[in-house]
């Protein structure tokens, strides 16, 4: 009780991430986190490399049925997100597992992360749908990729200035409190819904981002890259909430220059004419 209760007092006073665990775990626990979490992402971004070399960088769905779609799909985002969202999931084998040991306490993480991609997988039904209408727009309409990126750059710059943004924001900066709270889940499936719930805030904190990924192309590896960086700055830097503001009016120029620019929009190229044949 007395732990709990100054468990809960830290998470209330805290303002700044918790960063690499927050010095909750010892040396040893702390390094066996950071290793299954590289364990699954290295090889989820040298999954997602080799299938964007394979597919290139087109409009749409590019031709790939939905299941083909969502796996790959959660292959990125395991290689985007995981990285940023370690310090909750160290946090929480620290704070809520204590129960657990050695292998038992692997087995929660895995299983709060199943938790949490499941998320993204909803998410991904989503993007197949906007990917899909994206496509067809710019295959029936040689111009209107200029005017979907528009848009898209719009709607991320908006989200990315937005009330949502920041409310789900803090809580993947600062997720102590919200621990506390998951520590009277109950059952064999707690840290599935752990992951669960902590997903659902993370797709909120991220959504605007991954908006660009139409225009930018979806199988952009650099594209990918940029914005795991700037998700992984968002939660755990000290400047997060700043940069985040930042990249939204990032978002809001490259909205009016869209239309403009082919090169802003390679995920809707298409048979796009270029402007010096408009």
């Amino acid at each position: 009780m007395r732990h709990s209760r100054g468990f809960a007092l830290t998470a209330g006073r805290s303002v700044a991430p918790t960063g690499s665990g927050g010095g909750l775990l010892p040396t040893r626990d702390l390094t066996a986190a950071w290793f299954l979490v590289v364990l699954i992402a290295v090889p989820a971004w040298v999954l997602t490399i080799g299938q964007a070399q394979d597919m290139g960088v087109e409009p749409g769905t590019m031709g790939m049925a939905l299941p083909l779609f969502l796996v790959l799909w959660v292959t990125m985002m395991a290689a985007m997100m995981l990285p940023s969202m370690a310090p909750v999931a160290i946090t929480w084998v620290r704070g809520i597992g204590r129960q657990s040991s050695g292998w038992a306490r692997t087995v929660r993480t895995v299983e709060f992360v199943a938790g949490y991609l499941l998320v993204w997988t909803a998410f991904g039904l989503l993007a197949y749908v906007a990917l899909a209408l994206s496509g067809s727009l710019v295959d029936d309409h040689a111009t209107a990729g200029r005017w979907i990126g528009s848009v898209a750059f719009l709607l991320a710059g908006l989200y990315q200035l937005g009330p949502l943004k920041y409310v789900c924001l803090r809580h993947c900066r600062d997720p102590l409190g919200h621990l506390v709270r998951y520590s009277g889940f109950r059952g064999p499936t707690r840290d599935l819904r752990v992951g669960l719930h902590h997903g659902a805030y993370c797709v909120g904190c991220c959504a605007g981002l991954m908006v660009v990924l139409v225009p930018l192309g979806v199988m952009n590896v650099a594209a990918m890259a940029g914005l795991a960086l700037v998700i992984f700055l968002e939660k755990l830097s000290p400047r997060g909430v700043l940069l985040g503001r930042v990249v939204g009016v990032a978002f809001l120029v490259l909205a009016v220059l869209a239309p403009f620019q082919d090169w802003l929009l390679p995920g809707l190229q298409g048979s796009m004419p270029s402007m010096d044949d408009m």
